[in-house]
């Protein structure tokens, strides 16, 4: 079980950068105005002596993974900084050798083991949630799985195969992943072009009524500008899950403004996701949503795509929030709960039909639940952490290659896009927006492919 292309980590080291938000995103009925990105850099040796450098990069978005409702901001902050350098330490000591997938499996059990110690030495109210330490420490697991890729000399969805992995999938899963490797559940060659859900967040403008000052940065400030100039045919809109009215009403506002910006460019085909995060108290509420956003005016029940997780995210302390018949009108997708194989196999058994990927989860972990959810017949999504720079590559890298994805949502450039900036000229057609879509076909090197 041993192949000359595993590697070992030779040293690693980090940084932090701070952006200031170019508008307030309300995520989860808590606005924020700015991201701490963590990136990572791993140096890593094969066995016959392949050395390279490893980058990865991540927001430590505190306020969806360690919400304001456990923590204040500030403290779910600073657990995640101490988590990131204490993480970050103990991979430059760690001396086994093998695949990346088999190293993050090891790690994560140190990683987690850290996060308990900071949750006990900072007195927190409410421990580091393991989807907390998942983001954290996922520019770690980025950066040793795009070392491996160019120490070998290969783009990293390339060393998927049982001529790179030392197990097949049912080590990492269950018997059902029997013989099958990774490479059965990503492309050889990358999508060439994926469409991009733009967000419509709950503060967000739809028209120019809803301006008291425009910022007038050059950039698009209401709905229709933005639509016309990326060529938009995909959004997300953020809801409350506490206001029908409010939501059923926001739903309808944007179809009624995107309708008319769409007939005036000649487009009759776009479509909608709904992300509730977990704010939803029961599956009654997301019942009664749907029923009355299809009788409400417009088509914005058929261009619905799918509902992101509405209901809390700890399945097990919610086993009513049954997604069976909801899952039978629009695909119900599983984001803030999946957090590993078993909250995959709970969120299934509690009808959920689809999953979300997210390059904040970890490399490894979105191979692996994509693997899962393909082999189950399940929905999938690439969804954003308002990832910008090498962080929205990763997510892109990650859309383009797993099969099954349709679109991937991204909105970096909408409220940070200064950190796109050193990036920008390097991949333009993943950062300028055309036809509503970006160009994934450029990201084919070494490595991650960037």
């Amino acid at each position: 079980m041993v192949k000359d292309s595993d590697i070992r980590i030779l040293d690693a080291e980090y940084n932090l950068e701070k952006y200031d938000y170019r508008t307030p995103l309300k995520f989860g009925g808590v606005p924020t105005d700015h991201c701490v990105i963590f990136n990572v850099k791993i140096q890593v040796r094969t066995r016959d002596g392949g050395e390279a450098e490893g980058f990865g990069s991540m927001p430590l978005g505190n306020v969806w993974a360690f919400p304001p409702k456990y923590v204040p901001f500030d403290q779910s902050l600073e657990a995640m900084k101490t988590i990131a350098k204490r993480s970050v330490k103990l991979t430059g000591q760690c001396d086994f050798v093998g695949h990346p997938v088999d190293i993050s499996e090891i790690l994560e059990v140190e990683f987690l083991k850290i996060a308990e110690e900071v949750s006990k030495e900072m007195g927190l109210g409410f421990p580091v949630p393991k989807l907390c330490t998942a983001v954290t420490t996922s520019p770690i697991d980025a950066a040793i799985h795009d070392g491996f890729g160019k120490a070998n000399g290969i783009n990293s969805y390339h060393g998927l195969s049982l001529d790179y992995m030392n197990w097949d999938l049912s080590h990492y899963l269950n018997d059902r992943f029997s013989g099958k490797y990774l490479d059965q559940y990503v492309l050889e060659t990358p999508q060439p072009r994926i469409p991009l859900y733009h967000l419509v967040g709950a503060l967000d403008p739809l028209t120019d009524t809803d301006i008291p000052n425009r910022l007038n940065d050059g950039l698009p400030e209401t709905l229709p500008e933005w639509i016309v100039s990326d060529g938009l045919t995909h959004l997300k809109i953020k809801l409350n899950g506490s206001n029908l009215d409010w939501d059923v009403d926001r739903v309808l506002s944007i179809e009624k403004v995107a309708a008319e910006t769409q007939a005036n460019r000649g487009i009759d085909q776009w479509f909608y996701s709904a992300d509730f995060n977990e704010t939803c108290q029961n599956v009654e509420y997301l019942l009664e949503f749907l029923a009355k956003i299809e009788e409400g005016e417009g088509n914005a029940f058929n261009r619905l795509a799918y509902i992101e997780q509405p209901t809390d995210r700890d399945l097990k302390a919610h086993p009513e929030n049954k997604m069976h018949q909801a899952a039978k009108i629009k695909p119900v997708v599983i984001d803030e709960s999946l957090t590993d194989f078993e909250t995959f196999l709970l969120a299934r058994d509690q009808g959920y039909s689809g999953v979300a990927l997210k390059a904040c989860k970890g490399q490894s972990q979105a191979l692996l639940m994509g693997a899962a959810a393909q082999e189950y017949g399940m929905f999938l999504a690439v969804q954003d952490l308002t990832c910008p720079g090498s962080s929205f590559l990763h997510s892109a890298g990650i859309a383009a290659r797993v099969k099954g994805i349709t679109a991937i949502e991204g909105n970096g450039r909408q409220f940070c896009p200064i950190a796109n900036e050193g990036w920008k000229n390097k991949f333009p057609s993943v950062f300028m927006i055309s036809d509503g879509t970006i160009g994934t076909y450029a990201l084919i090197g070494n490595g991650l492919g960037h």
